[in-house]
C-alpha cells in the first residue's frame, strides 16, 4: 500500500477500482508528465449517493452532504490515476482541481462545496496537494448528479 492510501485508510478512505466510463471516453489519460481525469461522479459501487440540485431548502441536497459528495468525486478520480500511474506516490503535484455543482439558481456557496474535494487531496498528499481550482455552478449534470469533480496531476516516472 503507497503512503498516500495507508494516509486515506486512516481517514477511513479506501482507493476502489475506478469506474468504467458510460461514453466515448477514459477515465483518466497521461500526457507526458500529467494525468487528466474525466469527470468523475460521487458514486460507490457504481451507483449514485445522491440526485439534484445543491441549495438550502426543501428538495434541494444541502451543500454539507455535496461537500461530503465531491470528497467522494474526488477518490473516484483518484481510483483513475491509480488504474494509469500504478502508485499514486508517483504524484508529485496535484495542479488543478475543476469542480461542477449542479446549483439551485439562488445558490452561490459553490467553492464550499468542492472543498470536499480539496480538503481530501489535502490529507492525502500534504503540501503536494495545494492546487488551483475552479469552482463551477452549473444547470445540470450527467444522471442528474449534484457534483462532478476532475483533476490533474503530476507524476513522476
Amino acid at each position: 500500500m503507497s503512503r498516500v492510501e495507508e494516509r486515506l485508510a486512516a481517514l477511513g478512505v479506501t482507493i476502489p477500482e475506478p469506474a468504467a466510463p458510460v461514453g466515448a471516453y477514459v477515465p483518466a489519460h497521461r500526457v507526458g508528465d500529467l494525468v487528466w481525469t474525466s469527470g468523475q461522479l460521487p458514486a460507490v459501487a457504481g451507483a449514485l449517493l445522491a440526485t439534484g440540485k445543491v441549495g438550502d431548502g426543501d428538495g434541494l441536497v444541502d451543500p454539507a452532504v455535496a461537500a461530503d459528495l465531491a470528497r467522494i468525486c474526488a477518490v473516484n478520480a483518484l481510483a483513475a490515476v491509480k488504474a494509469v500511474v500504478g502508485d499514486l506516490d508517483r504524484v508529485t503535484q496535484v495542479v488543478k482541481v475543476v469542480g461542477f455543482v449542479a446549483s439551485d439558481p439562488s445558490f452561490t456557496g459553490q467553492p464550499g462545496v468542492v472543498n470536499g474535494a480539496s480538503e481530501l487531496l489535502g490529507a492525502a498528499f500534504g503540501e503536494v496537494g495545494r492546487h488551483a481550482r475552479s469552482a463551477v455552478g452549473v444547470v445540470s449534470l450527467p444522471l442528474d448528479a449534484p457534483v462532478e469533480v476532475e483533476i490533474v496531476l503530476a507524476v513522476a516516472d
